[in-house]
């Protein structure tokens, strides 16, 4: 039985990762969480920067500066989410939590050994990389905030609202590659954007509208029924908008 298999969550955590978290405990028994530090800051700005320049990354991580300060900004938009939804934002009590050093750590690979599941889920944590995905015997899945391949990386639901796609603004559960979010896709979530999305909210949003997806994305996975979907979208990686592309998105259309 589906229900009976092992489930592994591999995370950094985050409120948009609780919410995930806490909608498949709710729904799987034998789930745990492998909770991962957080990758330094000057080791994801210089992979970055190798990949497009510093230029960009600069502009990336002005953007990122603001988020992170604006926080404080967004929390009466940040507690309706939680309201209206019912969505849990931080973690239960009940899950049980394990921490390793990285998701690609050698610690992190023992448990996995050890607990022989039927799916390593990922939410919100580092890319797995060739040699530790094919080490890992069972399917691996990954939730994205995004709608892929369009929106595949990083910020999917803000590049979705500042380009007018709402009709592509929502969330992805696909089969993981060695690629950025370039696996089958098995299960989508499409959502309508609230007025009153912006950067700081659009994971937490598109996460609580998505939880149903998610639980059948991993009932399927468990009972062997991965059907992964094609798609027409053209396949595009996005990156944190650069301050520039924000601030002029924002004061000119209002979307932050």
């Amino acid at each position: 039985m589906a229900s009976q298999q092992k489930i592994i969550v591999i995370t950094a955590g985050g409120a948009y990762a609780w919410v995930i978290v806490n909608a498949l405990a709710s729904r799987f028994e034998n789930l745990e969480v492998v909770l991962e530090q957080p990758e330094s800051k000057s080791l994801f700005l210089k992979r970055r920067a190798r990949k497009i320049g510093w230029l960009q990354t600069a502009g990336q991580f002005g953007t990122m500066v603001i988020s992170r300060f604006g926080k404080r900004f967004a929390g009466k938009r940040t507690r309706e989410i939680i309201a209206l939804s019912g969505a849990r934002a931080d973690l239960s009590p009940e899950v049980t939590v394990t921490h390793v050093s990285s998701a690609n750590g050698s610690d992190c690979l023992d448990l996995i050994t050890a607990r022989k599941p039927g799916v390593v889920f990922l939410a919100g944590c580092r890319m797995l990389s060739k040699a530790t995905l094919a080490a890992i015997p069972c399917p691996v899945i990954n939730y994205h905030s995004g709608i892929n391949p369009k929106y595949r990386g990083l910020a999917g639901g803000w590049w979705a609202r500042a380009t007018g796609d709402h009709e592509n603004y929502g969330t992805t559960v696909h089969l993981v590659d060695a690629g950025v979010d370039t696996g089958g896709t098995l299960h989508q979530a499409f959502l309508t954007p609230h007025p009153d999305e912006t950067l700081l909210t659009d994971s937490l949003a598109m996460a609580a509208g998505s939880r149903e997806m998610v639980v059948r994305a991993v009932e399927d996975t468990l009972n062997g029924n991965l059907q992964p979907m094609t798609s027409d979208l053209p396949s595009v990686q996005r990156f944190h908008p650069p301050i520039w592309t924000y601030l002029a998105t924002g004061l000119t259309k209002r979307i932050w």
